[in-house]
């Protein structure tokens, strides 16, 4: 798998807009590989965020989510230098978290 996660916070006023591009292949279980066999599902299925520490997001994905999803979000009271963390999980329990600044 690439980089899990690309995270852009900016500042804009009082808020910050938070923009997430995860790196996830998404499977939904319903497709069929060359041979014809079922490809298993994997996908997200958690998706939470903090704002220095405090949670601002929690989300609940299921397979119908596309590949390398986008999530796009406004954070109200946001500041540049504020802290912004994504973490996701997927149906086989591997769980990925990254952090950035706000800009």
């Amino acid at each position: 798998m690439a980089d899990p996660m690309r995270i852009r916070a900016q500042a804009s006023g009082g808020n910050a807009v938070v923009r997430v591009l995860m790196s996830h292949e998404m499977e939904t279980g319903q497709r069929k590989d060359s041979s014809g066999k079922v490809i298993p599902a994997w996908h997200i299925t958690e998706v939470s965020a903090t704002h220095n520490g405090k949670q601002v997001l929690a989300a609940e994905w299921g397979p119908a989510v596309a590949k390398n999803p986008f999530l796009q979000f406004t954070i109200k009271g946001a500041k540049a230098g504020d802290k912004v963390a994504i973490t996701w999980k997927d149906n086989r329990g591997d769980t990925r978290t990254d952090e950035a600044a706000v800009s």
